[in-house]
């Protein structure tokens, strides 16, 4: 029997809302619809800002255990769920169970760790007698919600980065309106089914599947103190463009790369890189995209990444045995068939993949993609990655950094030096080293720089987006002094 029920309410001012405006979810294998979720329009969306605007005052005086049960319900209630959300998640973004599993855990761990910290938000005594005009005044400060925020959510992660947003703001106090994506809104709603079940104040959570045309509210009022967006470059810079006063946070991709110097145990970087270039069918910000290798082991390392790219297991998400499901929708594949085409019309090689069925594309391999090509310049956001050789580490480095995006990189090399210079040099957000960009662990800072955004994601430093610190400065008594 299937675990997707025939229809999903959103969630306004904390409870469930059936409307007669539904929004389709398909099944992205076999692209047959399989349920529809209430759709907020405009109003809705009001009205939702408008709650967490007024419960914004009893959000932040919840005491910091009052928080943590919130959190901690949700991670009981996830644990006991957690087949069900995997089964939603391989269905409505087609990622294989095994990454819909794996997926849960990491939204299970989110919340945790968000649990965690809730009762450990600190602030810091200051000495102020640094002068003989402060005499007598000592300081201290703390932080406090910024208040009402607004998150939009991807699709390729749809239980994991509402979570990266939700679970921060629960632990400093923040109420919150979240679109999840619209292709993929079911993860999101079901948070809210979970979040529905606790005693947060009235107002402090929305979760309305809209609309791109609709969420104007979402960036655009100035009742939200802060916008978190996870997506496209380009939707991304115009949201903080026009989201006035706001402080904005983005995560908008990359292009990620990895090194390999020759010193690498060839084996255990092609077992890495294939896991990292292909999982999730490539839908991932940290996918790898590109890989150098040094030139002398250039051949061989291409040669076991080709046989071994080859046994990847395509096809229906729901076995056991896949590793590449579905992209998200056919035009997606359709569109990165054509960036193929056109490497391959410029001059590069196929070395494996390239062949699209519907929605499925092969896992691909080129080399001697010109720089300027989409497949290399641009975000592929599918299951394809490009080789290329250098002799020279700096260069590898300046490659690297040639790329408009700076999300993360991986470094396969012994040498704790050029580690060093990689971790000084590569201008992105985090250096992965012995293993592939797309390694995440949920409490560590991830973000980019350049075209891949602002701020961090990663818990503890969310939370620290999401409060305001607040200064106290006491001038002791005169006749004391």
């Amino acid at each position: 029997m299937s675990v997707v029920r025939s229809h999903y309410p959103y969630y306004l001012a904390n409870r469930p809302v059936e409307v007669a405006a539904t929004l389709p979810v398909t099944d992205k294998f076999s692209g047959e619809e399989v349920t529809r979720v209430a759709l907020a329009d405009a109003a809705a969306i009001d009205r939702g800002i408008a709650a967490a605007t007024a419960a914004a005052p009893a959000m932040a005086k919840l005491a910091a255990y009052e928080r943590q049960a919130v959190l901690d319900h949700c991670v009981s209630r996830f644990r006991e769920r957690a087949e069900e959300l995997a089964q939603l998640l391989c269905i409505e973004a087609g990622k294989p169970i095994r990454d819909a599993r794996g997926e849960v855990t990491r939204l299970i761990d989110t919340f945790r760790i968000a649990a965690e910290e809730s009762v450990r938000m600190q602030g810091s005594l200051q000495t102020l007698d640094i002068s003989p005009r402060a005499r007598g005044y000592r300081g201290m400060w703390k932080r406090v919600p910024i208040g009402p925020c607004s998150f939009i959510s991807p699709f390729n992660f749809p239980l994991n980065l509402a979570a990266h947003k939700i679970a921060p703001a629960l632990a400093v106090g923040c109420p919150f309106v979240m679109k999840p994506a619209s292709k993929t809104p079911l993860g999101a709603l079901v948070i809210g089914e979970v979040l529905a079940e606790t005693e947060l104040p009235e107002g402090a959570f929305s979760i309305l599947p809209c609309t791109r045309d609709g969420a104007e509210l979402f960036t655009t009022d100035e009742r939200l103190k802060l916008l978190s967006f996870t997506g496209s470059p380009d939707v991304g810079w115009d949201l903080k463009a026009r989201a006035g006063k706001k402080k904005v946070v983005l995560e908008l991709g990359g292009n990620a790369a990895v090194i390999v110097e020759e010193d690498t145990q060839i084996d255990d970087a092609v077992e890495r890189i294939v896991f990292g270039a292909f999982y999730q069918s490539g839908q991932s910000c940290i996918s790898v995209q590109r890989i150098l290798i040094h030139a002398r082991i250039y051949d061989a390392m291409r040669e076991q990444l080709v046989a071994k790219t080859k046994t990847l297991v395509s096809g229906n998400p729901r076995e056991e045995s896949t590793f590449i499901g579905p992209m998200i929708s056919e035009s997606e594949a359709v569109r990165l068939e054509r960036w193929i085409g056109e490497a391959v019309d410029a001059g590069a090689r196929l070395l494996c993949g390239g062949g699209r069925e519907g929605a499925m594309l092969e896992a691909t391999l080129l080399e001697g993609v010109p720089p300027t090509a989409k497949i290399c310049a641009e975000e592929a956001f599918g299951p394809v990655a490009v080789l290329s050789k250098f002799e020279d580490f700096d260069a590898a480095l300046a490659e690297v950094n040639a790329s408009r995006y700076g999300l993360q990189a991986g470094v396969f090399t012994r040498d704790f030096y050029k580690v060093e210079r990689a971790w000084n040099t590569l201008e992105v957000g985090g250096v992965v080293v012995g293993d592939v960009p797309s390694y995440r662990v949920d409490n560590m800072p991830y973000g980019g720089v350049k075209d891949s955004g602002l701020g961090r994601e990663g818990i503890l430093f969310a939370m620290e987006d999401m409060t305001e610190i607040r200064n106290l400065v006491i001038r002791a008594d005169p006749a004391a002094r």
